[in-house]
């Protein structure tokens, strides 16, 4: 606009003054910008680009190749474009990050008519998640700099990276049953608060379970056979409000949180047992469609790539107040329904987990194990937990990132005060393969504590 009214100020001013060079030059400049805004706009509307991309889930350190070819279907060359394919920044920017591109995403290029030329990189994933790749946006303008066009070539395309999955080993729930004890067919683990005898002693076994009076009685190391306990499953749930996960310990936390649930739901399955969860995290899926609505419903329109880049990042509040919960089942097919919630898992700060309980409740199967993955315990957390347990719930409780001694003695105290007594704290990756061998000794090295350092 300021370009119009200094061409039209300058031509007023020639003809007031009947200066004919000065009327040939505005008239120029008038030409060169009407020319400038035609092809700026010209070259725009005739930019498009398709996206190859493996959409199918991978697993975590896997990676894909993304190919964006952008094509010029007009019948001027476009002199110059810059194509970003954008990615989103706080999962490149993490430490350590979470995704890795290498290759050129970002590429000033000169199209000839119709001709496509493609921009190239490889994504490796790092952490689990549910990640955009895209979306694919150009810039362009006339050669004088006087007009510069932005404009969304590709949508975005979601890749679902799966959490890790450990094997557990020997890991067993907490064997109260306010009920009495669950008939199954498949008998699932030893309680070892019930000895039904003893046997020669094998390679492997822990020294706890080795029976003193039997071996100095024989001469010949004896260990004991508990008695077989069946529990019906478990429901799963974890605390992801956001309170618990403090950014200075982030994102080893969140991730352990997420591997300990999906470990245990897979060591569930594996014995044929049902399995449910529930969390009051968000779904990344359905926020990534709200957000997606609510940009349609403003009619949102964005002047520069850093505009479109804010629009495709990630929102950090939410008032959402409904939890991720998948029913209660069996099978493979269930344990997978499970790992695609996790892996789309994202911190709240909406529903804290005692609201969580409140909604869940209810719907929980009684003959079922309730497994808590939680960052803290809160007062209003140890309480919630405390009414399940009076209601009839065996109730297993799993520590996620308390490395502080301090920290752990008021949380379990916490605990024991409203009667769950199966505590567990998990601070590493290897800390939770030995959640099943009471008898080996945890590492001392904790990833929470090199994070908090």
């Amino acid at each position: 606009m300021r370009w119009i009214i200094g061409i039209v100020a300058l031509l007023g001013l020639a003809l007031v003054l009947q200066a004919g060079l000065v009327a040939f030059a505005g008239y120029v400049l008038l030409g060169v910008f009407l020319l400038s805004r035609f092809l700026a706009r010209e070259w725009i509307a005739n930019l498009s680009a398709e996206r190859e991309c493996d959409r199918a889930p991978k697993e975590v350190g896997e990676s894909v190749e993304v190919v964006v070819r952008v094509r010029n279907s007009g019948k001027w060359p476009i002199a110059w474009v810059l194509v970003e394919d954008m990615l989103p920044e706080p999962a490149l920017r993490a430490k350590p990050a979470k995704l890795t591109a290498r290759g050129s995403r970002i590429r000033v290029m000169f199209l000839p008519a119709g001709k496509a030329k493609p921009v190239k990189y490889r994504l490796t994933f790092d952490s689990r998640g549910y990640f955009p790749v895209g979306p694919c946006v150009a810039e362009t303008g006339d050669v004088f700099g006087l007009h510069r066009r932005h404009r969304l070539l590709a949508p975005p395309v979601y890749v679902m990276v799966y959490p890790k999955v450990l094997p557990l080993g020997g890991y067993d729930f907490a064997s109260e049953r306010p009920i009495g004890e669950v008939r199954l067919a498949n008998r699932l683990f030893e309680d070892p608060t019930r000895t039904a005898g003893v046997r020669p002693y094998q390679l492997g076994d822990p020294l706890q379970r080795v029976h003193w009076r039997a071996t100095a009685r024989t001469g010949v190391l004896h260990s004991r056979v508990y008695e077989p306990t069946s529990l019906a499953g478990a429901t799963v749930l974890v605390d992801f409000h956001a309170d618990g996960y403090p950014k200075r310990g982030e994102p080893y936390r969140s991730d352990l949180a997420v591997t300990t649930a999906c470990s245990i739901a897979n060591a569930v399955v594996l014995l044929n047992q049902q399995i449910g969860f529930a969390s009051n995290g968000r779904d990344a899926a359905e926020r990534i469609k709200a957000e997606a609505l609510e940009a349609e419903e403003a009619g949102a329109e964005h002047a520069t790539r850093f505009a479109t880049r804010e629009r495709f990042e990630q929102k950090d509040n939410t008032d959402r107040l409904r939890p991720v919960t998948v029913d209660t089942r069996r099978g493979y097919d269930q344990f997978q329904q499970i790992r695609e919630a996790l892996a789309r898992l994202e911190l709240t700060d909406a529903m804290t987990f005692s609201s969580l309980i409140l909604e869940v409740g209810p719907r929980l199967p009684r003959d079922a194990t309730v497994v808590c993955v939680l960052p803290r315990v809160p007062v209003e957390t140890a309480v919630a937990l405390g009414q399940l347990r009076r209601q009839g719930f065996a109730i297993s409780a799993l520590l996620i990132g308390l490395t502080d001694e301090e920290e752990r003695a008021v949380a379990a105290g916490r605990l024991a005060a409203e009667g769950v007594r199966d505590v567990r704290f998990v601070n590493s990756e290897q800390e939770l393969s030995a959640l099943g061998d009471r008898g080996r000794a945890a590492p001392p090295e904790y990833q929470i504590a090199a994070a908090l350092a």
